[in-house]
């Protein structure tokens, strides 16, 4: 047997008992039936029964997780974030919408599991958080966790949030809230990032058929080379449901061909020299996560302001589910404080 999805399940019937295990889990909890259980149930827990100490045996020593504010490293700091998450939103209640895995797990050896989970985050803010004092307001966002997991423990993880959805919810002003902290120049790390980025070499101009959407990897690959590398906005209609939803940062909602043609023109017109790297994709069933990075600079002015010219990397992770070989629904996730952050010279 293979790991159930969690579309169109209740959350009472994922966190019951699950019976016997449906996929080898070597050195995973024997309470854990598939990856799936493992990451929904474990989440429950550290969040919702706030069993942070719950961190300490799944998540490992070393741990890396990355963020577009930088990476966080080190289980102690898992535990110490997640404390201070839970003291501002201290009824966060977290919805999983997808847990979209692959067993390759490449950058962490055999035996391990990747798995990308989209959580719709409910929450009342009753204290300080990273982003000022306590509102009372409610907030509702998205986040995107891609983890690496081993013998019960997460090892490395990518996560993005749609903090300028959270900012706006709270009655701050995005842009005053990223400009809270500047620098001069990037952070070392991020510098990094980007010249990676930048030395890929370019790809030819595409032309000929679309890989089918069940090639996931190559799906992927083809679509975000034509719209995003070649800026061929017209792929949209060859590769999107003329009816497709799409939810994205600043819980931007758009609809159909036109508007979701107009998000890649303005990414486009707002980032001229934009490059984007394609880091993971996973596939199960007719869901494909694919985890992204991108640098560029922010020199127009069709989103975030008048140009500053100051180079930009984004981390995002996108959510497609495939219906009649199109895309119906999107989710992209990524951290528009952060970037904004940069835009004004912070890091």
């Amino acid at each position: 047997m293979t790991a159930l999805g969690i579309h169109g399940r209740d959350i009472g019937e994922l966190l019951a008992p699950q019976g016997e295990r449906r996929q080898a889990l070597p050195g995973f909890d024997s309470d854990y039936v598939d990856i799936v259980d493992y990451i929904i149930r474990c989440t429950h827990r550290i969040w919702e029964q706030k069993d942070v100490g719950l961190i300490a045996t799944h998540y490992a020593a070393d741990i890396v997780i990355h963020t577009m504010a930088g990476p966080i490293t080190g289980v102690a700091g898992v535990i110490a974030n997640t404390a201070r998450t839970l003291a501002a939103f201290p009824d966060r209640t977290l919805i999983g919408e997808a847990v979209i895995w692959s067993n390759e797990g490449r950058s962490a050896g055999g035996n391990a599991y990747y798995s990308s989970h989209r959580i719709t985050s409910r929450a009342t803010n009753t204290g300080p958080s990273e982003f000022g004092p306590a509102t009372g307001r409610s907030t509702v966002f998205t986040t995107i966790a891609d983890c690496v997991c081993r013998a019960n423990l997460i090892v490395e993880e990518w996560l993005v949030r749609d903090n300028s959805a959270l900012v706006r919810d709270l009655g701050f002003d995005p842009v005053t809230v990223a400009c809270v902290s500047v620098a001069s120049e990037p952070a070392a790390w991020r510098m990094a990032a980007m010249a990676a980025i930048s030395d890929l070499s370019p790809t030819p101009f595409p032309n000929g058929a679309l890989p089918p959407a069940h090639e996931a990897e190559a799906f992927a690959a083809a679509v975000l080379d034509r719209i995003i590398g070649h800026r061929r906005f017209g792929t949209v209609r060859a590769v999107y449901s003329s009816a497709a939803q799409w939810a994205g940062p600043g819980a931007r909602r758009l609809f159909g061909w036109g508007e979701i043609t107009g998000w890649y023109v303005a990414l486009i017109a707002t980032f001229g020299h934009l490059t984007l790297r394609i880091d993971h994709v996973a596939a199960i069933d007719d869901e494909i996560a694919v985890r992204w990075s991108a640098t560029g600079a922010h020199d127009g002015c069709a989103l975030y302001g008048a140009p500053t010219h100051r180079p930009v990397y984004l981390l995002g992770v996108t959510h497609w589910r495939i219906a009649a070989g199109v895309i119906v629904e999107e989710h992209v996730v990524f951290d528009e404080i952060a970037l904004l952050r940069q835009i004004a010279g912070g890091q």
